[in-house]
């Protein structure tokens, strides 16, 4: 057998019984390297006022720990225990109040009032006390899921930050590809992730300040929700959900029904449709404008706006950070393709 080939049948065999060590854990470390990828300028940054690469890649994940992971694991944690001591009465009688607004709708509202029956019919008590309670379970299953990862997340983040240009040089050194075409795919990467990644922060404080601004005209504290909602909408599907619904019910519990219509057309209508629809578009727009250099190539901001999309969709929450990353890869191997066979046509024509 030829040396060549043991070494490859060795590196196969390693390379499973990596996979097999680590599979638990791959999503973890793919979003760390991505994140520490998206945050790179702020880790060069910081080596530069400490000095230290050691205590800059410590602070970088500290800044994650406490901007990114520690508020939205502080929402989830605390919904969970409300969700979790609240008692079963409590969820009858929000039943009942319901059953009564649906029977004595106000006047405004009594076109819905026979589809409305149509649907009480159907929901009985022990449903929607069922429902509820799995709603909660989800939420807390989420929850303790996403605390986990999200620990596991800023440790792997911060040996990402304090190794990377060792192990972005080992790879160079490694794949079969020319050091150049391992620079173009890294810097490709790196550029749509750092405008995915602010990209998102931007929109969720949009989106919090408009949510905070409603409630603070109805009494509330608006910086404390608006924060909360600015988290929860990073959330796929039911993120905006988690805020405005509960704030809806307590209005109509309270007799405030305009106020309760009123943040929910607005939450959906202003929040959902038109900021988080049209306007985080032209925002990813304006990050891709600002944030990339002239010499760096932009990709529109429609397709990373539906990578963030398709990736929530397939991955969850973590999929935010997943989508751009494997279309930018993408688009970026095409382009390393097409050079190619640029330089093949060339050398034959």
């Amino acid at each position: 057998m030829k040396p060549q080939y043991f070494v490859a049948i060795l590196f196969g065999v390693s390379l499973y019984w990596m996979y097999f060590l680590y599979a638990p854990f791959l999503l973890v470390m793919a979003i760390a390297a991505l994140l520490a990828v998206s945050t790179s300028d702020i880790q060069t940054f910081l080596e530069k006022l400490f000095r230290s690469k050691f205590i800059a890649a410590l602070a970088a994940s500290f800044l994650l720990a406490v901007l990114f992971f520690a508020p939205l694991g502080y929402f989830l944690t605390t919904l969970t225990i409300k969700l979790n001591s609240l008692e079963a009465d409590t969820f009858l009688n929000i039943k009942a109040y319901i059953e009564g607004f649906i029977e004595t709708p106000p006047a405004y509202l009594q076109f819905l009032k026979p589809y409305a029956l149509n649907l009480l019919e159907e929901f009985t008590a022990n449903k929607f006390t069922s429902y509820i309670l799995s709603v909660t379970a989800t939420i807390g299953t989420f929850s303790a899921g996403f605390l986990k990862n999200a620990f596991l997340i800023i440790i792997f983040y911060f040996f990402a930050q304090y190794n990377g240009a060792y192990i972005i040089e080992f790879i160079k050194r490694v794949v079969q590809i020319s050091v150049n075409e391992t620079t173009l795919i890294i810097k490709e990467i790196s550029s749509v992730m750092s405008v995915v990644f602010y990209s998102i922060i931007v929109t969720a404080m949009f989106e919090g300040v408009l949510f905070g601004m409603a409630v603070s005209f109805m009494g509330y504290n608006g910086l404390l929700f608006g924060i909360m909602y600015g988290f929860a909408s990073l959330i796929p599907v039911v993120g905006g959900v988690l805020m405005w619904l509960p704030f809806m019910l307590f209005e109509f519990y309270s007799g405030n029904n305009s106020n309760a219509i009123f943040i929910a057309l607005y939450s959906i209508i202003v929040i959902s449709i038109i900021a988080d629809t049209f306007i985080k578009p032209l925002i990813i727009k304006e990050i891709n404008s600002r944030l990339l250099k002239e010499d760096d190539t932009k990709i529109n901001e429609l397709v990373i706006f539906f990578s963030i999309i398709a990736g929530l969709a397939t991955f969850g929450f973590w999929g935010m950070i997943l989508g751009p990353a494997i279309t930018a890869f993408f688009l970026t191997i095409m382009k390393i393709f097409e050079e190619r066979t640029k330089e093949c046509s060339e050398k034959t024509g």
